[in-house]
């Protein structure tokens, strides 16, 4: 027996249907990649789910991870904060995850790298020509050095000249053993005369 191939090829194809995403697995997904809190609009657009499922599939998580009805709580947890969602470590892990960080990454920043982080950590917001301007001298790559470090990270985009404009992070405020970058020391009485007030705009 002959087989019509050209019926054969011509026969439409059903392609079987997309299956359902678990909004769950792929909002821990997501949020486990994130670096920045994540807003409930922004994921459900990037889920193309409605916004009220997706922040009930939030507070779902946030139970889960928490070890409510008999699951186990993690060593992580799920916040909203500033008007975003993004996993962190529980505060009881915190040493343990910062001896970590240290253990893996002995490597100590060079002097002109500690003299960078001065400036950003006193003056920010900052821009990188800011900051180029007081040193003297071209930061660019340990800009990028105390970025990749976690030290710094870029806050925002000036809308006029289009410049990044750094500051601090946790990490350094860990690295450091402060709560809050208010309680740096004043700068002023350790610096030459004529540059008082180097800290007067941050404080």
């Amino acid at each position: 027996m002959t087989i019509n191939t050209e019926t054969a090829d011509a026969s439409p194809v059903t392609s079987a249907p997309t299956p359902a995403v678990d909004l769950e697995r792929a909002l821990e997904a997501i949020l486990m990649i994130a670096d920045e809190p994540q807003s409930v609009v922004s994921l459900a657009t990037a889920l193309r789910s409605p916004v009220k499922a997706v922040h009930a599939a939030l507070e779902r998580l946030v139970a889960d991870f928490d070890g409510i009805d008999r699951s186990v709580r993690r060593g992580f947890e799920l916040r909203e904060v500033g008007g975003g969602w993004r996993i962190y470590v529980r505060d009881e892990y915190d040493r343990v995850v910062t001896d970590f960080v240290a253990s893996e990454n002995p490597s100590k920043l060079s002097q002109a790298a500690l003299e960078t982080l001065a400036v950003i950590a006193y003056k920010q917001p900052i821009t990188r020509g800011a900051i180029a301007s007081i040193r003297a001298v071209n930061v660019d790559s340990v800009v990028r050095t105390l970025a990749g470090r976690g030290l710094i990270t870029e806050l925002f985009t000036d809308s006029e000249t289009g410049a990044i404009n750094y500051g601090t992070t946790d990490v350094l405020l860990q690295q450091l053993g402060i709560n809050s970058i208010d309680e740096l020391p004043p700068i002023s009485p350790l610096l030459a005369d004529g540059t008082e007030g180097f800290d007067s705009d941050f404080r």
